[in-house]
């Protein structure tokens, strides 16, 4: 395969990636063609197919394994509990959902609504969830009727081929054409990558912000997703041990991998030194000046994230930056105190690590503004976290920040991908709206992985008065 040039290089050599993405893409069209025709109880075998492929513990356990091994990224414990646990959710999300044909009418409105399917798309996955993020675009992309070709990160390709492996064996029990989920061949490169967003019919990206833009600038529809770097606000009403524990949970999955993973928590100074009584109860230490620095320079050298305390857990991490203090090689997570926000205070941005920067806030009108700062610098459009019994400020969060999402008494990062205690739908891949850059502001799902034809007839006509429309505008304007 070429690996010379920028994005896009060698689309005219015929062994090069437009010639290797276009028999991939060549199949999956022929697979689509026939799948497309097949009626919804054979369409959802396909995507109970797929999830089983993922959730079968001997698969799940290889999986996990495997992601660890090759990636260096995370917890094998924890990836066995996201791999299942994803999976079943977005199986509950999708039972019973109707993707094929005549999906609503409205008599009223004289429309049908009927689902038809996008045809290929490309899915780019990163390593940092090399198995549950591919796995639940498959099922998506599988349940309207679809096929998908993977564009895993390098370090993550051995995990997507496995598990794409697992999907062809239980397609195969169905009858499904295995081309109806294909991967790009190793190695994995920009040029390939681009190659395949620009050929197939819908991207769906999620990983490093270069893969995103890529995506939107493609030419093909894209639904990309935004950066992360959640703020955790601690109010004073809060319960505060449960807010650590849920806090210090979500902060420590599968160490930090998630983009949901809180990166900061703000808590208001009438309960700062009890909260961080109940963090340190909870496995966290907090570091000293000294400490902090010889962190930020492992961390963000030239102060930009360096990979090597990714999704790294927190003895390691305090390993690699020489803290000799038992307790940091010893900690659960490591925490600094934080006061600015921006580049000259990289604390402040994405951490991807058990790393968690704590500031001080002296109300909730200061809490709200110093997050909004912290969003002006990264993660605007992602979402925020609170601790509360003051349902008014979740709200007030709600209408005036930059967010998608405002999760309230949770465990951040279990709960902003769904959750079987919450509403979201689940899934690995988060649309951050405009704020973020992204095309949607929703949890990827099934529905968007689907067009909708409408057949429109006559109804009874129902033209307005003039009065009716302008009435209430003219009373108090004039005419």
């Amino acid at each position: 395969m070429h690996k010379g040039g920028g994005i896009g290089a060698g689309r005219d050599t015929a062994g090069g990636p437009a010639g290797v993405v276009a028999g991939l893409l060549a199949r999956a069209r022929a697979a689509q063609a026939e799948y497309e025709r097949w009626p919804q109880e054979r369409i959802d075998e396909a995507a109970l197919a797929c999830g089983w492929a993922i959730m079968k513990p001997g698969n799940n356990r290889a999986l996990a394994e495997m992601a660890v091994r090759d990636t260096g990224l995370g917890s094998v414990a924890d990836k066995l509990v996201k791999n299942h646990r994803k999976t079943l959710g977005l199986l509950r999300d999708i039972k019973g959902v109707r993707t094929v044909g005549v999906i609503a009418e409205y008599p009223e409105r004289g429309i049908i609504e009927i689902a038809r399917p996008v045809g290929v798309v490309a899915a780019i996955t990163p390593s940092t969830n090399p198995a549950a993020t591919p796995a639940n675009k498959i099922i998506n992309a599988l349940k309207c009727g679809n096929a998908i070709v993977l564009a895993p990160s390098p370090k993550g390709w051995s995990t997507c081929a496995a598990l794409v492996g697992f999907v062809h064996a239980e397609l195969a029990k169905i009858g499904a054409p295995r081309d109806l989920v294909q991967m790009l061949p190793a190695p994995v490169t920009k040029d390939a990558t681009y190659e395949l967003m620009r050929q197939a019919d819908l991207v769906a990206a999620t990983g490093s912000q270069a893969n995103i833009r890529a995506a939107y600038s493609s030419g093909k529809p894209a639904i990309g997703v935004g950066q992360g770097n959640v703020v955790s606000i601690v109010d004073v009403s809060a319960d505060l041990a449960d807010a650590a524990a849920k806090i210090a949970r979500s902060k420590t999955f599968d160490n930090a991998t998630s983009c949901s993973s809180e990166n900061a928590v703000l808590i208001l100074a009438q309960v700062y030194d009890a909260t961080l009584r109940e963090l340190a109860a909870q496995g966290g230490v907090m570091l000293d000046a000294d400490e902090k620095s010889r962190l930020q320079a492992l961390m963000f050298p030239g102060g930009k994230l360096a990979p090597a305390a990714t999704a790294q857990s927190a003895p390691r991490i305090a390993g690699l930056a020489g803290l000799d203090r038992p307790a940091a090689r010893n900690a659960r997570f490591l925490m600094v105190e934080e006061t600015g926000t921006g580049p000259a205070f990289p604390f402040s941005g994405e951490k991807l690590a058990p790393v968690l920067a704590v500031y001080r806030a002296q109300d909730f009108d200061a809490a709200c503004a110093l997050t909004r700062r912290i969003y002006d610098y990264q993660g605007k459009g992602h979402s925020v976290s609170i601790h509360t019994r003051d349902d008014a400020q979740a709200l007030r969060l709600g209408l005036e920040l930059p967010v998608a999402r405002v999760i309230v008494n949770q465990a951040h990062c279990i709960a902003t991908g769904g959750s079987f205690d919450n509403g979201l739908p689940f899934s690995l891949s988060m649309g951050c709206g405009t704020w973020g850059g992204n095309s949607f502001s929703d949890n990827m799902h099934w529905r968007h992985f689907l067009n909708i034809t409408r057949i429109s007839r006559p109804i009874p006509e129902k033209v307005p008065g003039e009065d009716e429309i302008f009435g209430s505008y003219h009373a108090r304007y004039g005419r």
